[in-house]
């Protein structure tokens, strides 16, 4: 049995993947919250602020089981209906699309809020990450993937990052999906494969193709898919070739990824992208493009890609793409940076006995956007421990600034 001392200390302490943030790094946050939101508004970008809980059914909209495992569940108190907290904001943002803005043009939406996930995502990963995102509804073409991920590379730009300091790995689920349509395998086969690719093992891809009874031809398209990964150009030069007899669904996925790739290396060609054709990750959740943002160290920075089947059980199939990451372990990616990020050190201190005249006049500072600090009386506070380089006093009849 634990004594008192040892329930005090617990007390303080907060559960796995719960964080905290102290002054500093909160400010960094904010701060690059706000840039964001300036800049996602400047691309034509609303912000919408979806609720933090909804019921479990319309959370749970087009996500498949990973998110029913990362979602914490409630009853409502009132109904008696479960309710979830949400984990990802993009299912709720496609609700939006598809009912409260329920409009044909096409909405460029974007949002940054707190969700809570009952797992994380690794070794020291957050369960209660600030997602930040965009979602672009109702427009099909590639024009929409490039805006899309023009605006997660900007937006992860903002923290300090350069584009040869970050990575832009892309996918496409039509080639897989294009392969298994046409290769006449059973759906446990089929399944066998998925998981194979998924996990990455080229061993087991190998095993599994030798006891189906797939065609040589199909043989040969899942062996070269499992390969093809590393730079753009090469690697669809390479799948050209590979995929020549592959069907129309293969060809136009990888048209698709061509014209994607080279319209965003007019707006960033200083940007490395990867292509992985065996990155199946979001497979049954994903329609199209998947992409990725990861700095050199290869930490995920952002990610995202095209959902077009997501708004048809909210009642209307609507054409989607979109990316989300996490703003604070975006804000905290580059410390060196940090002094950019955060308010500046500077403030007025102000040691004098409030009055009327003296509140006015702060007001005033403050309204123009100043930082002014009171001191606080028998306190050991000073100016320099406030970030104050600056001191109002009263001399000769007047207010006057002075520095420290």
């Amino acid at each position: 049995m634990k004594n008192l001392n040892d329930l005090r200390t617990d007390r303080w302490l907060l559960p796995d993947g719960v964080n905290e943030l102290m002054p500093e790094d909160a400010w960094r946050v904010e701060s690059l919250r706000r840039q964001i939101m300036d800049s996602s508004y400047r691309c034509g970008y609303e912000l919408v602020m979806p609720p933090l809980i909804e019921y479990l059914d319309s959370l749970l909209t087009g996500t498949g089981e990973m998110l029913d495992l990362q979602t914490f569940k409630i009853i409502d108190q009132h109904n008696g209906r479960t309710l979830g907290i949400r984990a990802d904001m993009t299912p709720q943002v496609a609700r939006i699309d598809a009912h409260a803005l329920s409009r044909e043009q096409p909405n460029r939406l974007f949002y940054t809020g707190s969700v809570l996930r009952a797992r994380t995502d690794g070794a020291g990963g957050s369960r209660t990450p600030l997602q930040f995102g965009a979602e672009l509804f109702g427009h099909a073409g590639p024009g929409s993937d490039v805006e899309i991920i023009q605006l997660m590379l900007d937006t992860v730009l903002i923290a300090g990052l350069q584009e040869t300091e970050v990575l832009l790995d892309v996918g496409h689920v039509g080639v897989f999906r294009g392969l298994i349509n046409n290769a006449g395998l059973s759906a446990e086969e089929q399944e066998q494969l998925f998981s194979a690719l998924l996990s990455g093992s080229h061993p087991q891809v190998q095993t599994l193709l030798e006891s189906s009874r797939a065609s040589d031809t199909v043989k040969h398209h899942f062996q070269q898919l499992s390969s093809l990964r590393g730079d753009s150009n090469t690697v669809l030069a390479q799948a050209r070739l590979a995929f020549a007899d592959a069907g129309t669904q293969v060809e136009a996925a990888l048209n698709n990824l061509q014209q994607v790739i080279a319209s965003v290396h007019l707006s960033h060609p200083g940007l490395t992208v990867h292509l992985d054709l065996a990155e199946l990750r979001g497979y049954r959740y994903h329609t199209g493009m998947l992409f990725a943002l990861y700095d050199l160290s290869g930490s995920e920075l952002a990610r995202g890609g095209r959902y077009d089947a997501i708004g048809e059980l909210f009642g209307r199939a609507r054409p989607a793409t979109g990316f989300s990451g996490d703003l604070i372990k975006l804000a905290l990616a580059k410390r060196q940076i940090e002094h950019s990020m955060t308010p500046a050190d500077r403030g007025i201190w102000v040691n004098q006995v409030p009055s009327a005249e003296l509140w006015q006049y702060v007001r005033e500072l403050r309204a123009a956007g100043e930082r002014v600090v009171f001191a606080l009386q028998d306190s050991t506070m000073s100016a320099s421990s406030c970030r104050c380089e600056r001191e109002l006093v009263y001399r000769d009849g007047n207010w006057i600034i002075e520095p420290l």
